[in-house]
């Protein structure tokens, strides 16, 4: 399975400059939040695939919008070929603006979830705007990561942990990429394509 992954940066090769060849089959599309609803839904439309993504902190425009052949994955499961998939929006909260949280709130948004988890026998990939605390975040209030994050990969071991809000450029896609025990975490800054074996990623019994 191959999954393309976006936020942040509305990327020429994926809009002005698209050649669908350069990218070859894409399965799904998931995005990490802070881009424009209309590059979302050219997304879905392109790759005929289907989009799940979590809104950022500067996604206003997708309050109350309505993007055909897109899924607002917020605090939602979706299986998806074999894999569960879980979002969580949004960054810390610096300036009371829409999809931001105090440590709090995110902590009690996670702990609703747990039991879905614990349902469904784990999850395998979560998609979410901000970064786990001390895991590619920063120090200033709007850019610093989720203590809960890190709590929800260290108790849940998702196989793939996937975040935007950290603007980085990257000469090699490694430098993407924190492993952290059983949990690769990405910053998906621009794009990054991910493929995955189905039938090795399965969520912890």
């Amino acid at each position: 399975m191959r999954i393309l992954t976006v936020s942040d940066k509305v990327v020429a090769e994926l809009d002005a400059n698209f050649d669908r060849r350069l990218f070859g089959a894409i399965d799904l599309v998931l995005s990490c939040g802070d881009l424009p609803p209309e590059y979302l839904i050219r997304l879905a439309s392109r790759f005929e695939a289907p989009l799940y993504y979590v809104c950022g902190n500067h996604d206003i425009r997708l309050v109350e919008a309505n993007l055909p052949g897109c899924t607002n994955l917020n605090a939602r499961f979706k299986a998806f070929r074999g894999l569960t998939i879980l979002g969580l929006e949004g960054s810390r909260w610096y300036n009371g603006g829409v999809f931001q949280y105090t440590e709090r709130e995110m902590r009690w948004k996670v702990l609703a979830l747990t039991p879905g988890i614990w349902r469904r026998r784990g999850v395998d990939i979560v998609i979410t705007h901000a970064p786990p605390r001390h895991i590619h975040d920063a120090e200033d209030r709007c850019h610093r990561g989720f203590k809960s994050f890190r709590r929800l990969i260290d108790r849940h071991r998702p196989r793939f942990f996937i975040h935007g809000h950290i603007h980085a450029e990257f000469s090699d896609p490694s430098e993407r990429i924190t492993v952290l025990d059983h949990t690769r975490i990405i910053n998906t800054y621009g794009y990054y394509v991910l493929e995955i074996e189905t039938e090795k990623v399965a969520g912890p019994a």
